[in-house]
């Protein structure tokens, strides 16, 4: 497992800096409050002013009354006067009226802020303790996985010795196959060990363009059969093998109605042997079909010869 996975995530860094967002929230609206109060405070004194211009009011319309019979005239700037004052009285109600609105809804608003922060404090505190849940959790989440790669690499390792022994002890197996194969077949040139596979020119069993065993092919399959079940008797149960049968053609195209391309004659030869192979006892387990075409060729030259060596049966044996 890579050295990234072992690192704590930094999706969870998150937090901390969302606790602090909330703390500075709370600082805000702390301090909205106090300019409330201090709003409350000035609203107060502006009333109590205009309550004592409305006692100088009174005293001085007393005054006027007093002196109305002075003069006619002085009674009409008495009456003007007090027009004036009663007007003024009615805006200074109006506004002291409108301050205690205004006072009142402040008032609302610092108590709806008041429970908003006592809440808002909860969440900060029900958030750290998520956090501390949440990094304890990661911690232990990070011990098991770095237990549990630990045991990867040394089930790794261990997958990787035991396979490695398999095909050590395959090869041998393999080795022999091959000699007991050669030996069956008879001595012919066409008939070769390339690298782990067994090559047999496909003529061998097949006529041009056909896909069908014929007897004597059927026969040198037969001892084909005869030497897997030697070997195979040999070959550990602890060894999942297979024998691979791949089929190859040249590059001359094929076009008829049951192969539309050489890669569907390839694959159906290779089918044919291994059906017949399971018809004998061979288990299906242990076989594998496969057409390759003209893809894979041995020889690319655009000559006869380079055509019957491409059109050839591989037999391989190999671990599944």
């Amino acid at each position: 497992m890579s050295a990234p996975i072992r690192q704590r995530r930094p999706g969870f860094n998150i937090w901390p800096g969302f606790v602090d967002a909330l703390t500075s929230l709370i600082l805000v609206m702390i301090f909205m409050l106090l300019l409330f109060a201090i709003g409350q405070f000035v609203l107060s004194d502006a009333l109590a002013g205009k309550n004592r211009s409305l006692d100088a009011l009174n005293v001085e319309v007393k005054e006027l009354a007093d002196k109305v019979f002075i003069t006619d005239e002085i009674r009409r700037k008495a009456e003007a006067r007090i027009a004036e004052l009663l007007a003024a009285l009615d805006v200074a109600r109006d506004e002291r009226d409108r301050f205690k609105t205004t006072l009142d809804e402040q008032n609302a608003r610092a108590m709806a802020l008041s429970t908003d922060i006592q809440a808002l404090d909860l969440l900060k505190r029900q958030l750290e303790e998520q956090l501390n849940q949440l990094t304890t959790r990661l911690d232990s989440a990070t011990q098991g996985i770095q237990s549990r790669d630990a045991k990867i690499v040394d089930l790794d390792r261990q997958l990787k010795l035991t396979l490695a022994n398999q095909v050590n002890e395959l090869e041998k197996y393999r080795s022999e196959f091959f000699g007991k194969l050669r030996e069956a077949l008879g001595k012919r040139e066409d008939v070769r060990v390339v690298g782990d596979r067994f090559v047999l020119p496909s003529d061998i069993l097949f006529t041009s363009g056909s896909a069908d065993l014929g007897p004597d092919a059927q026969a040198r399959l037969g001892k084909l059969v005869n030497t897997i079940r030697d070997v195979s008797t040999k070959i550990p149960e602890k060894i999942n093998w297979v024998l691979r049968v791949d089929g190859h053609t040249d590059r001359v195209p094929i076009a008829s109605e049951r192969f539309p391309s050489n890669w569907e004659l390839s694959t159906a030869r290779a089918v044919a042997i291994v059906k017949w192979m399971v018809s004998q006892g061979i288990p299906a387990k242990h076989l594998s079909a496969n057409g390759f075409g003209q893809h894979q060729p041995i020889d690319t030259a655009d000559t006869p010869e380079a055509y019957t060596k491409n059109r050839r049966i591989e037999f391989q044996l190999t671990n599944r």
